[in-house]
């Protein structure tokens, strides 16, 4: 078959495979070029690149200096598209988007939270802008919002399933029935409340999917469903360009599937994650002694959390992970080898034309 492209605004991708962006610093710069490179569409996350040490103002301006130069040095390794992740909950998402957008990206990919004031905030209309949704419900609510408030809607969205990695956006009673919300029930929902939309403004909002999607026939299953393309998180931590620890690429290739649990994070949202010695220990001890100065999620009730997240994801990113968390997707147990990110994409296109 001919691989089809994905088209996403102003922008059009070679192929129809978007990396996720994850976070604490796992999809850097070196990660999204590589895969922007092979002609697929890399992601920055914005989530955790500050300076942990120092006041409040200290976090927040070295993580925007840290995103910026992120951005820099992708445009430098890539003439591919990259786009960047926010989480709608950070204290400082409005100042991580305008600098991002005065960087010169041009494709916004905006979950953990609903971007009412997204348009407002992004007037360009060459950028484009990519809400992350978990339904047809909260698919119409955006699109009507956007619609009566800015006469515009989402250039495309990304419709994420309860089997993808790190926060989701279902409750923890859904999750216990994944099935029920799986992506071929959700795809068919979300195309049927776009269209008149889509017809109203007289282009296409591709509808991106995620959470589950491990080979090529995944891929191909997706888009003969009507998916215009599929973004992938998991396959790509354990690539060489993945800047993550050793330590936390081992930890993915000795997972088994029982190993992949669901946690409840101090954001307020369930999370899926690998079940190592920091979540064990955690589940003796119950909680852990936290003195937060940053308050860099908004949603985090600091007085409750049983941990700081930016320091457990943090500490895994840097290697320690007996003492870390690790998000992964449902499917993290299924990887069993360090590749380079051509390798994956290519053995990804194999399978997608063979299906």
């Amino acid at each position: 078959m001919k691989i089809p492209k994905l088209q996403i605004g102003s922008i059009t991708a070679k192929i129809p495979i978007v990396q996720g962006g994850m976070g604490v610093r796992v999809s850097l710069a070196s990660l999204a070029s590589a895969v922007a490179n092979q002609g697929g569409i890399g992601t920055i996350s914005s989530i955790g690149l500050g300076n942990i040490e120092g006041s409040a103002e200290v976090c927040e301006r070295t993580s925007l200096e840290a995103l910026v130069d992120e951005v820099r040095k992708a445009r430098i390794m890539t003439d591919g598209h990259i786009a960047v992740n926010f989480m709608g909950v950070l204290t400082n998402v409005d100042n991580l988007i305008k600098a991002t957008v005065a960087a010169g990206l041009t494709i916004i990919v905006f979950g953990a939270g609903l971007p009412t004031r997204l348009p407002a905030l992004v007037p360009d209309p060459d950028v484009n802008l990519v809400p992350i949704i978990s339904s047809a419900r909260v698919a119409e609510l955006i699109l009507r919002t956007w619609d009566r408030r800015f006469e515009r809607i989402t250039d495309a969205m990304i419709l994420e399933g309860p089997l993808a990695g790190g926060h989701l956006g279902f409750s923890p009673e859904q999750l216990e029935h994944p099935e029920d919300y799986s992506l071929e029930k959700l795809l068919p929902e979300v195309l049927e409340t776009i269209k008149p939309y889509e017809d109203k403004y007289g282009r296409k909002i591709p509808i991106i999917v995620a959470g589950g999607i491990y080979t090529g026939k995944d891929i191909a299953r997706m888009l003969s469903m009507g998916a215009s393309g599929v973004q992938m998180g998991t396959r790509f931590v354990c690539t060489e360009e993945c800047g993550v620890s050793q330590q936390f690429k081992q930890a993915y290739l000795d997972a088994k599937e029982e190993d992949i649990v669901i946690i409840k994070s101090p954001v307020g949202l369930p999370g899926r994650a690998i079940n190592n010695q920091f979540l064990k220990d955690l589940e003796i001890k119950g909680k852990l002694k936290i003195s937060c100065p940053y308050r860099c999620l908004t949603a985090c009730k600091v007085e409750t959390a049983r941990y700081c997240i930016a320091l457990a994801l943090l500490k895994s990113y840097f290697g320690d992970v007996d003492h870390g968390l690790i998000f992964c997707g449902q499917n993290a147990y299924r990887v069993d080898k360090i590749v380079t990110v051509e390798e994956l994409i290519q053995e990804l296109l194999c399978e997608l034309e063979e299906a």
